[in-house]
């Protein structure tokens, strides 16, 4: 197909709408042409094929250029081939009312998830105790003078009205320890026990929830049974579903459900609109489910962006679900208009960052990311205060910065520091990186750090297998229980031979270098592969050469991985570009779940590294 060498088709996709034509026995360069670009953008993080933002486009140099034909026109090729049907026709290929090209399995995920999403948000729960839950809230969320709304204290009680709970806040609001107060507060109402299950999508994101939870729990001023019934053990999905290698089925399912009563999704972001749908279908109908996570991050690697098409646009709550809500949590809640659609009433966005303060530089960077406000991020990052944020002078030299942070760990390990003690000074700093390759990319940085940390004496030169090399895990290996994400270093183990160690939500792990499942080294890692993790320091580096991939969701991902202290290199001047730069994916999820207004909405989407 011409369309190779125009666009970065993979071989699949040209494969599949090779299969297309065989299919329909027609070579029609229209089919052929939307079947390659719905897989070639379904891979690359799109739901489906928007034909008005394909339609009446030139691909290429004008000497050399594809032109694709008009909506109206492909519309109507697409609809007279045996190949395309309608919404519930089973063939390879559905075509929607609004234009949209999908899939065939991708349609059905979509629409599954919306369908059992809408159940969910339409279903209030009776048998509320109103006193006991008055009670319970006043005892766990105590009157704060300095708040306008306690917007944890609504997310709480909205939880325990809803079987459908989607909690969004950024960094330091309090989502954890907010829903260690929610499951207190369900097990009070609940006659006997709730099986609560606590699921996050990677390794490393349910190794912080278990630690979260622990802490939260231990603060919390409740009798000794109540506790003893909040779980503090976290899983991943995967784990939770059961996986079961080479097969995309998992062992539960709607015709074998999870054995739960709730279920807890931490970093729900991450999470894309494939596992999300079984995730759900594989949930008892009297079953809660409560997700978590920042719907102003960047969405998930695969296809989807489920929590953002979930937590949709519009603001303000059902009139009984106000006055539900005002009268149970006595907080006055602000006029943001009045919802009719039911979903408005499970979703909670909590806007106080307990973490960052009105003086914070990371909290007023965060905030300025996200109005795309270039002029204000550039002031934050080139005066001296706030001190928590910076950005390095064009002298300054990112791989010799990050070279002297990583001493310190290494010098640990020299010493003969516990595992613990190791791994915790590795954790503290990060270098994110938005590409993977160039010169400000991953693989170069990894590499150029290494040599830096050579010449300094601090690691053996010329050696792969080095004590202290930090290994990212790309690839789940479910045998070995390691996962897309998961970090671990080359330590000495007792047996006095040389292991990866990794932490994990059940303790040490240690595995042999040659048993690895494909791995790279992480100094230096992406923005999309650190969600759900966070340092006491960050340095994000910033490529060269605009790129569609910098966008503001990236920023303010990268900017959010940081606890402490946030450094950018940016020596091209490429944050403005990147702020001025929204990600959307191209979906239907959103107007399933919140009506026809939102029909258009999506734009473009933008390759997603991965």
């Amino acid at each position: 197909m011409r369309l190779k060498a125009l666009l970065p088709l993979t071989d699949l996709d040209l494969h599949f709408a090779r299969l297309i034509g065989r299919l329909a026995g027609d070579q029609c360069p229209e089919l052929l042409t939307a079947a390659a670009l719905t897989s070639h953008v379904t891979g690359a993080g799109d739901v489906c094929l928007p034909l008005d933002q394909w339609s009446d486009r030139k691909i290429g140099d004008d000497g050399d250029a594809i032109s694709l034909p008009g909506r109206a026109e492909w519309v109507t090729l697409l609809q007279e081939s045996p190949v395309v049907g309608s919404p519930g026709e089973f063939k390879p290929l559905i075509l929607d009312r609004a234009g949209r090209l999908y899939l065939q399995r991708y349609w059905a995920y979509e629409q599954q998830l919306s369908d059992l999403l809408r159940q969910r948000s339409q279903q209030d729960l009776g048998g509320i105790d109103e006193e006991k839950l008055q009670q319970g809230l006043g005892l766990l969320f105590p009157p704060q003078p300095d708040l306008v709304v306690d917007w944890q204290k609504v997310a709480a009680a909205v939880a325990v009205r809803k079987r459908l709970a989607v909690i969004s806040g950024g960094p330091g609001t309090g989502k954890t320890s907010t829903v260690v107060r929610i499951l207190a507060l369900l097990q009070q109402q609940a006659a006997n026990p709730l099986v609560i299950a606590l699921a996050a999508p990677t390794g490393k994101a349910a190794a912080r929830l278990q630690e979260s939870i622990q802490i939260a729990r231990e603060q919390l001023p409740m009798p000794a049974e109540v506790l003893e019934t909040i779980p503090t053990r976290a899983t991943t999905l995967h784990r939770l579903m059961g996986s079961r290698p080479d097969r995309v089925q998992f062992r539960h399912d709607a015709h074998n459900p999870l054995p739960v009563d709730l279920l807890v999704i931490d970093e729900a972001s991450m999470v894309d609109m494939a596992l999300m749908a079984k995730v759900v279908a594989a949930l008892p109908v009297g079953a809660r489910l409560i997700l978590l996570g920042d719907r102003n991050q960047l969405a998930s690697v695969e296809a989807g962006a489920v929590l953002g098409d979930i937590c949709g646009d519009q603001a303000g709550y059902t009139v009984d679900c106000r006055q539900w809500l005002e009268r149970l949590t006595g907080q006055i809640l602000p006029d943001e208009g009045l919802a009719l659609n039911p979903l408005a009433d499970a979703v909670v966005q909590l806007r106080h960052s307990y973490r960052f303060g009105g003086q914070s530089g990371i909290g007023q960077l965060a905030e300025a990311v996200n109005r795309g406000d270039g002029e204000t991020a550039r002031r934050l990052l080139d005066q001296a205060q706030p001190a928590d944020v910076r950005q390095l002078d064009r002298e300054e030299e990112p791989v010799a910065f990050a070279a002297g942070i990583y001493r310190d760990y290494l010098q640990r390990i020299a010493g003969g520091a516990a595992v613990g003690e190791i791994f915790a000074a590795f954790d503290s700093f990060r270098v994110l990186c938005a590409l993977r390759s160039g010169p400000a990319g991953v693989a170069g940085l990894n590499q150029e750090i290494r040599q830096h940390l050579e010449q300094d004496g601090l690691i053996d030169r010329g050696v792969t297998w080095y004590p202290g090399r930090p290994v990212l895990i790309t690839r789940n290996d479910h045998n070995l229980k390691l996962y897309n994400g998961d970090i671990g270093i080359l330590l000495t183990h007792d047996s006095g031979l040389l292991q990866v160690c990794f932490q994990t939500a059940d303790g040490l792990r240690w595995v042999s270098p040659a048993r690895l499942p494909p791995h790279e080294t992480a100094f230096a890692m992406t923005v999309h592969k650190s969600q759900g993790s966070e340092f006491d320091r960050v340095l994000l580096v910033l490529p060269e050469r605009d790129s569609p991939l910098l966008s503001r969701e990236l920023i303010y991902t990268g900017l959010t991985r940081s606890r402490r202290k946030f450094i950018l290199s940016d020596r091209r001047g490429m944050l403005l570009p990147a702020l001025a730069r929204r990600t959307r994916r191209a979906s239907g999820l959103r107007e399933k779940l919140w009506g026809d207004e939102n029909r258009g909405a999506d734009v473009t989407a933008i390759t997603v590294e991965r």
